[in-house]
């Protein structure tokens, strides 16, 4: 998407990249027309984009290529910079979380052996209606919810880790930005990863909000 100043010297647009080429062909624009992508801070004349040289007709610079190629490549490493942090604090939040939930999983036999002994010791207290109502809640969350719970918790992790790592590497936008917004919600990671992933999550979804950092992802 462009923005462009008119002969009239006022500012148009967002315009697609169609909507411009067409605008220069039917000579409502020219080569010393201004205009700024997404991610230009300044407006500059069109014989400046390497893109539309052919359609002014202008001879594509060759001298000119490498810098600009070059400028690009800088800004590249300034934005893997920017989502470096939050980025790395998504990846250990959400390694934390695979852990507590493999850990999870494992203890469910263990659990079930400490209902064994909390049923011995509720029956000393001859209080059948409480009994029943512990063990009911203690066999639910011991039981295929447990199970289901933490395996669901593991998954959602491994999504998290994956979108953290696309995100660092500047690729694929739309899983990274998927992975910080699961990282803060609410019960669906272990509570240790989680309140990690809540800072990191907030600071990556600030991060990739900026246009110059979206432009970027691969």
């Amino acid at each position: 998407m462009y923005s462009i100043i008119g002969g009239d010297g006022k500012q148009y647009g967002p315009i697609s990249d169609a909507e411009l080429r067409k605008w220069i062909s039917e000579g409502r624009l020219n080569a010393d027309s201004l205009a700024k992508g997404e991610s230009d801070s300044e407006f500059r004349p069109l014989s400046a984009f390497p893109e539309f040289a052919a359609l002014l007709g202008i001879a594509p610079p060759t001298l000119g290529t490498a810098p600009v190629l070059g400028a690009r490549v800088e800004d590249r490493e300034l934005v893997a910079q920017k989502v470096k942090v939050p980025a790395i604090g998504l990846i250990i939040s959400a390694s934390i979380s695979i852990v507590m939930s493999l850990w999870g999983l494992i203890r469910l036999g263990s659990v079930r052996e400490q209902l064994q002994q909390m049923d011995a010791q509720l029956q000393q207290l001859n209080n059948p209606q409480l009994q029943q109502f512990i063990d009911t809640v203690a066999h639910f969350f011991s039981g295929p919810f447990g199970i289901i719970n933490q395996i669901f918790q593991l998954i959602i992790s491994i999504l998290i880790l994956t979108g953290a790592i696309k995100m660092l590497n500047l690729r694929s936008y739309q899983f990274a930005f998927a992975a910080a917004i699961l990282s803060v919600l609410p019960c669906i990671t272990p509570c240790c990863g989680w309140l990690l992933g809540l800072i990191f999550g907030i600071w990556s979804m600030v991060v990739l909000g900026k246009a110059d950092v979206k432009s970027r992802f691969e």
